[in-house]
């Protein structure tokens, strides 16, 4: 090829893009699902019967490197129960102005209180509505179920809670073993 030519010959590829059929975006009107293990906005989770799993201990706080999580954390009463243990989180914020959706506070939370959905339409035009409280947070209430403050299933302790084995209908249904013992 000539020397004079080299420049021109650059533009061969902007010339072929001109005319390559357009690949447009229709997102706000039709919205692709995410996949499944996207991490978007948090969710605080719920037991079965209603009481909050988050038991205040503020350790995905502690562990989030953007201080993106504020916790406060209160002791439970009998008259007034929020979750099975001793404590719940009475304040519970995640500031996504400064949340980097690294999912740290997911791994450091020890009761699967907290988890990441598929949302991912985090955008506000005001600044405190990225402020996300608890109430926002906290899964959405099961059918039929009492909201908290409510008392533990009858004859329950923490355990049960934990392993799983209090039903939505606010009762106690231990685990059995496949020769139909108790672990």
């Amino acid at each position: 090829m000539p020397d004079f030519l080299k420049p021109v010959s650059g533009l061969g590829v902007t010339f072929g893009g001109m005319f390559a059929p357009t690949i447009t975006e229709t997102y706000p009107e039709e919205k692709r699902p995410t996949a499944p293990r996207y991490h978007g906005r948090h969710q605080l989770n719920r037991h079965p019967d209603g009481l909050e799993k988050c038991i205040g201990c503020e350790l995905c706080a502690w562990a989030c490197p953007a201080d993106a999580i504020y916790v406060e954390g209160a002791d439970n009463t009998d008259e007034e129960r929020f979750s099975p243990g001793e404590r719940y989180g009475r304040v519970y914020q995640i500031n996504y102005l400064r949340c980097i959706g690294c999912g740290l506070c997911i791994e450091a939370c020890p009761t699967r209180a907290l988890t990441m959905t598929n949302e991912y339409e985090l955008a506000d035009d005001n600044r405190g509505d990225l402020i996300y409280e608890k109430d926002q947070l906290l899964a959405p209430m099961p059918a039929q179920v009492q909201p908290p403050p409510h008392p533990m299933a009858a004859g329950s302790t923490e355990e049960n809670y934990y392993r799983g084995e209090v039903g939505a209908d606010g009762r106690l249904h231990p685990r059995r073993d496949p020769d139909g013992t108790t672990p």
